[in-house]
């Protein structure tokens, strides 16, 4: 049995106060409040694929735009990721997945390295889903894996839909999260490194 994955996360700064608690072993649920409805919609996936439990609220210079808001998120969601998973003993580390949603198909890797690094390829066919800025989507993934210690690749292979390529994104980043963070039961207690450090 691992020990207790759950963590609060509180930020709050001039532009956003973000405070998130975080459990990597529950079952799907969120109580989310960011006051960007597309975006939750977003996290809603990741926990529900990933069966991570979230509780978010953030307060942020929506009327200025949504983008230190989702940023901030990402930057918080990270830190609680980074915290909850300690030392990373006996996680299987690495996770993929692909996940297609009618004409949209997305491929996302995960490797809990210690190291931060994103790619993200993504041409999206609208610049906004609804009022939702696309390419505050790169921003979430990129603020979460510099605090999260994570290489993540994220790959649209083809889509028409924007909304449906964003969705095939967040649905295949919680499944890949799900894989890589769940217990190896053949590393018990092991640092899955040959280095004895992630």
């Amino acid at each position: 049995m691992m020990p207790a994955r759950t963590t609060s996360v509180t930020r709050h700064t001039a532009e956003t106060q973000i405070d998130l608690s975080l459990n990597l072993d529950g079952s799907g649920r969120t109580e989310l409040n960011t006051g960007v409805p597309f975006f939750e919609h977003m996290l809603d996936q990741i926990t529900r694929h990933g069966l991570i439990d979230l509780t978010l609220t953030a307060q942020g210079d929506l009327h200025i735009d949504d983008h230190h808001t989702v940023e901030d998120c990402g930057i918080v969601f990270g830190q609680a990721l980074a915290k909850a998973l300690g030392d990373k003993r006996g996680i299987t580390r690495y996770g993929h997945a692909y996940v297609p949603l009618d004409e949209a198909l997305s491929r996302v890797v995960i490797d809990l390295s210690g190291r931060p690094g994103l790619v993200f390829s993504c041409d999206f066919t609208r610049a906004t889903i609804g009022r939702f800025e696309t390419q505050l989507v790169e921003e979430f993934f990129r603020g979460m894996v510099n605090h999260a210690g994570m290489t993540l690749h994220i790959d649209n292979i083809r889509g028409e839909n924007a909304h449906h390529q964003a969705e095939t994104i967040f649905k295949a980043f919680g499944r890949a999260l799900r894989m890589a963070i769940s217990a190896d039961e053949r590393q018990v207690n092991q640092i899955p490194s040959t280095k004895g450090a992630l």
